[in-house]
């Protein structure tokens, strides 16, 4: 194997249509249960509005700091999209390194730099094992690394289900006020009707914002931080490896440990059965 044969996988990302099409058929059936019901303006109520959607954004904000907030939006962004890298692909691109370096030792490196920038943090596992640092130190940077990209995957989530839990409760406070605003004007009937308005759409809008936006969109993140999350194992394990200059066929059992069962590569043992030209 020739040092060009490596080459890396691009970090792209494409919608995750899985997301945007659930999000879409579930709003799309409620929305049309209520045309069939005939009375589709009667279900639209801008107090009822104001109290869930802004209610709920103003709880989840008491609930974080400021910096917190500020990298949400990046964050939340990762639940509608995808990563293109097959993890399969980039176990055995990772092996592929790993035998370079076992060949020529840890410069031959360099001669790749070009397709390791496309991925940041592998570039960085690399550059750590070109210069020469030792395993101990590349693990205890690189999992540093790992931990602070937890840490703002973890408060996305969290403000996630913060959101969901808050937001049938504004959904019940709206209720009461709708409740209270009734029974103070029953001998006015005109004023019943917008009253028991707020106190039942505020209840039906907090259930769809909790159950059917918030709650699946921090489920999605979690999923997206384990994807994210096997790959950078892999990676480390990798540097590591290369770092102690361990026999390649270790790292192929170790990367195996990470990865789903069904994900799991045969990379020496497929070697050896392709046929010689």
């Amino acid at each position: 194997m020739a040092d060009s044969d490596i080459t890396i996988q691009s970090v792209r990302q494409r919608p995750d249509f899985a997301t945007i099409l659930g999000l879409l058929l579930a709003v799309g059936l409620i929305t049309t249960a209520l045309f069939m019901g005939g009375q589709i303006n009667a279900f639209f109520n801008l107090p009822s509005v104001l109290i869930v959607i802004l209610g709920t954004m103003a709880v989840t904000a008491i609930s974080f700091s400021g910096a917190d907030l500020a990298g949400f939006g990046k964050v939340l962004k990762q639940s509608f999209l995808l990563q293109t890298a097959d993890i399969t692909g980039v176990a055995r691109q990772l092996l592929d390194m790993a035998v370079l370096v076992r060949r020529k030792g840890p410069l031959a490196l360099q001669s790749i730099e070009s397709n390791l920038q496309r991925q940041p943090f592998l570039h960085e596992a690399t550059s750590l094992v070109v210069d020469g640092i030792t395993p101990e130190e590349i693990e205890r940077i690189l999992s540093q690394d790992m931990e602070a990209y937890a840490e703002r995957f973890q408060q996305g989530i969290g403000m996630l289900r913060r959101g969901a839990e808050v937001a049938p409760a504004m959904g019940l406070i709206g209720t009461l006020i709708g409740l209270v605003q009734m029974l103070a004007t029953l001998d006015d009937p005109s004023t019943i009707g917008p009253s028991m308005a707020v106190a039942l759409l505020t209840t039906f809008y907090g259930a769809i914002l909790g159950s059917v936006v918030l709650t699946p969109l921090a489920n999605k993140l979690e999923k997206r931080m384990s994807d994210i999350f096997i790959e950078r194992t892999m990676i480390v394990l990798t540097a590591i490896s290369m770092a102690r200059k361990e026999n390649p066929r270790r790292l192929e059992m170790l990367i195996n440990t990470t990865m789903p069962p069904e994900k799991k590569i045969r990379y020496f043992s497929d070697a050896v059965a392709k046929p010689k030209n």
